[in-house]
Order: C-alpha cells, then structure tokens, then sequence
C-alpha cells in the first residue's frame, strides 16, 4: 500500500496578523518578486480569497493571477491586499549583509 502525503500550504498556518507580517516580511527580506507575489498570494488564501477580492475590488481571477509565482502584481493591488488582510507596508533602512 503506497503512503499518501498531503500538499503542505502555509496558508493554513497563518492565522493572526502577525503570523501575516512575519511571513511577508521573510518573504521581502528574500528580494525575489516571484517569491513575494506568491507569499501575497498565500496571505490572500490565509484570509479567504473570496473575502480580500470583495475587501479589494479585485477579482479572485485577477488576485490569483497576479498573486502567484509567475504573477507581477501591481503597487494597487499589493497595497489593497495588504489592506484587507490588516497588514501595513513599512519602510526601514538596509543593514549590511
């Protein structure tokens, strides 16, 4: 009998606002955009993708496009998905790495 696995999705873990920062703040402290609008993405579904399209105006279809690995999203649609799952964008300078 073959074991069966479950896909993970972090999604399911993130359930505080905070959790959300955490996160995306990993997510931009990697510099890669293919990782940050995924990162947007799976915020998104955290919070219910149905709830942040009608927080937004947005579509799912657009928010799943745009907030995916291949996706390019906006600084609308960035700053209006981070509105609706009650996260702020915040400025700091780089340290050295």
């Amino acid at each position: 009998m073959a074991d069966k696995f479950s896909t993970f999705d972090p999604a399911e873990m993130l359930s505080s606002e905070e959790e959300i920062a955490i996160y995306l703040d990993e997510a931009l402290k990697t510099n890669d955009a293919a990782y940050v609008a995924h990162a947007l993405g799976v915020v998104a579904r955290a919070k219910g993708m149905k709830v942040v399209a009608e927080q937004t105006g947005l579509s799912r279809e657009h928010l799943y496009r745009s907030c995916s690995a291949s996706g390019n999203p906006t600084l609308k649609t960035l700053l209006a998905v981070l509105n609706a799952v009650g996260i702020e964008l915040t400025t700091r300078p780089v340290t050295a790495h």
